[in-house]
């Protein structure tokens, strides 16, 4: 039995392959934006949660320093991510979905490693599933 949409979806230029890269890449671009632009708007409130969260490690005076680096990092995850779906939608290039994918990874562990110095293991946990989501997008990108 054929499968009507992945056909359809196929005659348009977009494989299965390129679907998961889509909705994938989406979800990501979603998160990292609005994370990085709650960090943003939110600046002075949340500098002021992360020195109290990391004020008993060895992180404590790196907050004003971490703080731009790890918002920078989200919006460009977010940034490429986005602009990685169009890429995807119009010319076919996978390059700029799979730089936001590792952005985005490469943004997780940033945080997961800030989570277990601060022993917030809550916090760490749930990176768990978006970073595992994060490296299935990006061996989307692999095959």
């Amino acid at each position: 039995m054929e499968n009507t949409i992945l056909n359809t979806l196929e005659n348009a230029g977009i494989s299965g392959t390129v679907l998961l890269q889509i909705l994938l890449t989406l979800f990501v671009a979603i998160l990292f934006l609005q994370s990085g632009i709650d960090k943003v708007i939110n600046y002075k409130g949340e500098q002021a949660f992360y020195k109290s969260h990391f004020k008993k490690t060895f992180l404590k005076n790196t907050v004003p320093l971490l703080m731009p680096t790890i918002t920078i990092a989200e919006i460009a995850a977010g940034l490429f991510c986005g602009l990685g779906v169009l890429m995807l939608l119009f010319t076919g290039d996978p390059s700029l979905g799979f730089l936001g994918m590792l952005l985005a990874a490469l943004s997780i562990i940033m945080l997961f490693f800030g989570q277990r110095i601060a022993k917030d293991f809550g916090g760490a946990a749930s990176l768990v599933p978006y970073f595992i989501l994060t490296i299935i997008g990006l061996y989307s990108y692999l095959v």
